[in-house]
């Protein structure tokens, strides 16, 4: 597997393993390539993911825990632009990831796009939907 040269790194405050899930399962074409979690004998909490790699589309994404006991919330600054490629995705995608988290703009449509949406999810990442014209 090879890595990309620039890759998107994610920190989560303790909840890693289940953004990557909730993200793995929203998108159809996604896996999880590697997920390393800290154990007993590690100075860290144990089940905490030390290190993750996994696969949205044909985007490659790094994703941890942070262990240093001080939670650094994620913010709309730095959002994943997505291009879906239907109807159908963009509603499977908005309904899965708005979830829990705050609707930024809702589903609106905004020309060049049929429809484009940015919403956070629970974790606080922030991703724009983004549906082309036709």
């Amino acid at each position: 597997m090879a890595i990309p040269q620039i890759t998107t790194f994610l920190m989560f405050n303790g909840e890693a393993e289940e953004a990557i899930h909730l993200y793995v399962n929203a998108f159809e074409d996604a896996e999880i390539l590697t997920l390393v979690k800290y154990s007993e004998s590690d100075d860290a909490p144990t089940g905490a993911v030390q290190h993750a790699i996994f696969r949205l589309k044909d985007q490659i994404f790094m994703a941890i825990d942070n262990v240093n006991g001080v939670d650094i919330d994620m913010n709309p600054a730095m959002s994943l632009y997505v291009t879906v490629d239907s109807p159908l995705e963009m509603e499977r995608l908005f309904s899965k990831l708005k979830s829990g988290g705050a609707i930024l703009m809702p589903k609106t449509e905004m020309p060049p796009f049929r429809e484009f949406a940015w919403i956070q999810d629970k974790f606080g990442v922030n991703f724009q939907l983004a549906l082309p014209n036709q």
